[in-house]
């Protein structure tokens, strides 16, 4: 592997910089550098961030590889701007042991676009019932340290605490779908005026805040870390907001469509709008950017849920939960909160590489663009705008919110250890 000279960038949204890769490290960092048979990229003030990672995505393989594999979607990742990503657990089979989470560790390693660390099962079967092998997948060579049933929530309270336990010992951590069963049964969409107006089963917001204010404590009883998924309402952020400032070691994502889309659209009977949790109101919008904005949420989170065609195009009822969410999550980020003045670049690096590592404990990403460091990197042109086409996307489903929504920004190139995995907006 060469060199490689980003000439003019500006590192994480500061003064424009040169950036020498030499191998699979940044060897320099500053003005005017020179570096002889060095492949040279003209950045001309564009964005260079951290890679990203996303600490929830969902990568379908094994079973169902009609919707996703490890490799298209690590693709997809990479066109995103990701280097990292979490693949959850809800494959068939379950991620549930050792077994299974080397399966899709070594997919990824042999992938080439995007690290993947496996989300091993809190259950065995995402059943609820019984603990998974929680230490053998970490002592597997995944090294698993993220669990979670995601896609269904640990609602008994007395499994939750065995799993806050249990994972005390590696210093894992624990990834609840916050989401009480039983008051969201026969749920199609948020609770509130639209749904009554619609006559759709109503998703309440405390079917959300109640297993979120359950686990907190928990976590806090037996001094263990919980991580929650996905975010979707005011009342959660307050309940963070007040766990946080209790000092309960509790940490928060929230995804792209939650800071952007609303309830309102549901209106269309459009089964893209359908998601888990669902689209909510235009002031949980504003509470969630505040929230990311003022670091009570922790990361952004992809939740990317690829689904076939013939999954999403149908009456809404029989429509699946999910979005894609990778090659649109920081265009979105872009618009919402860079281009608000909620965020600036250098807190889209802290939400969107350098938190979500320290939370999965990665290594080698999430890292400072600085000399000695692992060359995962991601260069932004964040002047770019234009008109999101499906049609064009790596990932193998194509269920995007966006489709023909113009965005902002756009991501050139993408590094992983030194190596160009994106080049000029494309697959390399």
């Amino acid at each position: 592997m060469g060199k490689t000279l980003i000439r003019g960038a500006k590192v994480l949204g500061g003064e424009a910089q040169d950036v020498l890769i030499d191998g699979e490290t940044i060897a320099e960092v500053g003005q005017n550098l020179q570096a002889e048979g060095a492949e040279v990229i003209e950045a001309d003030g564009r964005i260079l961030l951290p890679g990203l990672v996303d600490l929830h995505t969902h990568l379908r393989e094994p079973g169902r590889e009609d919707s996703e594999t490890v490799l298209t979607g690590t693709k997809a990742a990479a066109v995103g701007g990701y280097t990292s990503v979490h693949a959850m657990a809800n494959t068939f089979p379950v991620a549930d042991t050792a077994g299974v989470v080397e399966q899709v560790w070594r997919l990824g390693k042999e992938s080439g676009y995007c690290d993947v660390q496996p989300v091993g099962a809190v259950t065995v079967g995402l059943e609820g019932k019984k603990l998974a092998e929680l230490g053998a997948m970490h002592d597997s060579a995944a090294n698993v340290r993220v669990f979670s049933d995601d896609g269904k929530c640990v609602d008994d309270a007395v499994i939750m605490r065995r799993a806050l336990e249990y994972v005390k010992a590696f210093d894992g951590v624990v990834a609840q779908h916050a989401q009480e069963p039983r008051l969201t049964e026969g749920a199609q969409m948020n609770e509130g005026i639209v749904s009554a107006e619609l006559g759709l089963g109503g998703w309440p917001a405390v079917a959300e805040e109640s297993i979120i204010a359950r686990d907190v404590l928990l976590a806090d009883h037996v001094g263990s870390r919980v991580h929650i998924c996905h975010l979707s309402t005011a009342g959660s952020v307050e309940i963070i907001r007040w766990a946080k400032s209790r000092g309960i070691d509790v940490t928060a994502e929230v995804t792209p469509h939650h800071l952007l889309l609303t309830d309102e659209l549901v209106r269309t009977y459009n089964p893209v709008y359908k998601v888990n949790p669902p689209l909510r109101t235009e002031r949980d919008v504003m509470a969630l950017r505040e929230a990311l904005a003022d670091g009570t949420i922790d990361v952004v989170a992809t939740d990317h849920a690829p689904h076939p065609h013939e999954d999403k195009d149908c009456e809404w009822g029989a429509a699946a939960m999910g979005m894609v969410g990778l090659e649109t999550a920081l265009s979105v980020i872009q618009h919402t909160m860079v281009d608000t003045g909620l965020l600036d670049w250098a807190q889209v690096a802290d939400r969107m590489s350098f938190r979500p590592a320290v939370i999965g404990r990665l290594e080698g990403h999430g890292r400072p663009v600085s000399v000695g460091e692992p060359a995962n990197l991601t260069l932004v042109d964040s002047a770019y705008r234009g008109a999101v086409d499906p049609a064009g996307f790596a990932s193998r489903s194509r269920n995007t919110p966006y489709e023909g929504r113009e965005l902002p920004g756009r991501v050139t190139h993408t590094f992983l250890r030194g190596r160009a995995t994106v080049v000029d907006g494309k697959l390399a």
